[in-house]
């Protein structure tokens, strides 16, 4: 098989730094630890959620929410926050970004009920947001050349990936030790200490005040994404014809397609379409969105399993993931240097086929499961987040030059965080259905249908632990845990079938050789067959 190379080096324009204290090294450590704790967050509280569950009673279904706000805001910003750092100036933003997001760690640390826990998570997805765009503009202007960027920017993967794999490992004893509010609260530190050090570190950026906002293309792209995601996480508990769950569905079937309309019609649009249109940027950018959607919805529910089914602790929980965590502190480099050495879809294609792998292969365990028969998956969980997210990252920014590189990489960027809420939402939606009917069927065996459909709606709107009360408590327990299960499977197995089709699609995709890209005045990629 004859795979397409990434492209041809680009010319060096070497960075003008305002200071002399801008050191690439130093830059590269500050937006590394920033990006890892950004993307730390993304999966640090899943450890919490059984805690949280019952400090602040809430189901499933509001669990979904206490990490589905934090990575829908940040998705729903990065595209908009590219341009904010175009007209701003990078270094500026990615400095607000930071105080943001620690701020908002601040607020949900100190969170005395749902509603405020939810609202110090949308301050950090907004923080984050405009963080991660700027840290991957300022490190291509601090290693022009072709192939420091991409070690740097492997890098910056590698601590991308890290920070998914290790939000388990880490959050899990934090709460244990200190409590859920421990988690958000060890950011604050951490984000002071770059704060001081990025403002003394990096570069000055201009700004480029031509660059307009699209304030079309933003609403319609944060009313269409949150209507969808939102009638997905509320349709299992409402009910599918609940009007505000389809109302969410005729929000996102109206904004998105005129969300396409708008961007082909736009001057200087927030989505450039030209993107997609570059097959080799499509498929890595439609790797990256399945492979976060599998990944963030399995480890999500991985860690309620293995906390609410086979009775972890959430230090114990957490260190399950230490394995998969090692193995992308060792791959990511490796995929950095050999994405930057030859094309890198070979290690794209082998991450993407290792996905419905670990998918299904956790899907074959149940209620009694023991660590050495399972561990075996998160290697292979550990190689897929290197072998997928540091070849992507790589792909967009060699195929794509100019000053559309930043839109380029925010596209990428969103379309991941994109997959992760999409994946906790609709995997969620699956695995809610499956136990609902699981539970039902079970408990209408030996108690009037009025009675089983409160049970079931107890458990789904406020946790295990309201439908676990009084007597009979042991069988409740017993139908609870069978029907988590019933529908944890359907739900993996189903996330396993879509990232196997995407595999096969990757594969057709890149099996034949494309155009180099094109150094356009604009920076945008020319279309290839």
């Amino acid at each position: 098989m004859s795979l397409p190379r990434t492209g041809p080096p680009s010319p060096a324009v070497p960075a003008k730094p305002r200071s002399r204290r801008c050191r690439p090294g130093a830059v590269l450590v500050v937006e590394s630890v920033a990006v890892f704790m950004v993307m730390l967050d993304n999966l640090a509280m899943n450890n919490a959620l059984p805690d949280i569950g019952r400090d602040l009673a809430v189901g499933i279904g509001g669990l979904e929410w206490v990490v589905a706000s934090y990575t829908l805001v940040l998705a729903a910003f990065l595209l908009p926050g590219s341009i904010v750092g175009e007209r701003l100036g990078r270094r500026r933003l990615f400095l607000a970004g930071l105080a943001a997001f620690t701020l908002g760690s601040a607020l949900g640390a100190t969170a005395d009920s749902w509603a405020t826990l939810v609202t110090g998570r949308i301050v950090q997805g907004a923080g984050g947001a405009a963080l991660l765009p700027s840290s991957a503009a300022l490190l291509r202007q601090v290693f022009p050349e072709d192939a420091t960027r991409a070690r740097a920017l492997g890098l910056r993967g590698a601590a991308s990936g890290l920070g998914l794999a290790l939000g388990p490992v880490i959050g899990g004893p934090l709460v244990e030790r200190f409590g859920w509010q421990s988690v958000l609260l060890i950011n604050v530190p951490i984000g002071v200490g770059l704060l001081l050090f990025g403002a003394f570190f990096l570069p000055y950026a201009p700004p480029c005040r031509s660059r307009p906002w699209d304030l079309p293309g933003q609403a319609l792209a944060a009313v269409g994404v949150g209507g969808l995601i939102f009638a997905l996480i509320q349709g299992p508990s409402e009910g599918w014809t609940d009007p505000a769950v389809l109302a969410g569905f005729t929000a996102a079937g109206l904004a998105l397609p005129a969300l396409l309309a708008v961007e082909a019609r736009a001057a200087e649009p927030m989505i450039d379409l030209s993107f997609f249109r570059d097959r080799l940027c499509a498929v890595a950018a439609l790797a990256g969105f399945s492979t976060s959607l599998a990944l963030f919805g399995a480890i999500f529910f991985l860690s309620l399993y293995l906390q609410y089914i086979l009775g972890w602790s959430p230090a114990g929980a957490g260190l399950v993931f230490l394995l998969a965590s090692a193995f992308i502190v060792v791959t990511g480099p490796v995929a950095g240097r050999l994405s930057a050495r030859r094309s890198a879809f070979r290690p794209l294609l082998i991450g993407v086929t290792l996905c419905p792998l670990a998918l299904a292969g956790l899907a074959g365990y149940g209620e009694h499961a023991r660590y050495a028969e399972y561990c075996w998956v998160l290697p292979v969980i550990g190689v897929c987040v290197s072998l997928t997210f540091v070849p992507v990252n790589v792909i967009v920014v060699q195929r794509v030059r100019g000053p559309r590189a930043g839109m380029a990489t925010a596209i990428a960027e969103t379309l991941r965080e994109l997959g992760g809420v999409t994946g906790v939402a609709a995997l969620g939606a699956v695995l809610n259905s499956r136990m609902r009917e699981s539970f039902l069927r079970q408990a209408e065996a030996v108690l009037p249908a009025d009675q089983a459909t409160a049970l079931a709606d107890r458990a789904l709107a406020h946790g295990p632990a309201a439908a676990l009360a009084g007597p009979g408590a042991g069988a409740v327990r017993r139908w609870f845990h069978a029907a988590f299960l019933d529908g944890l499977h359907a739900a993996l197995y189903t996330g396993a079938v879509g990232t196997a089709v995407v595999a096969v699609c990757t594969y057709l995709m890149v099996r034949t050789p494309a155009t180099a890209p094109a150094d356009e005045p604009g920076g945008l990629v020319r279309p290839t067959a």
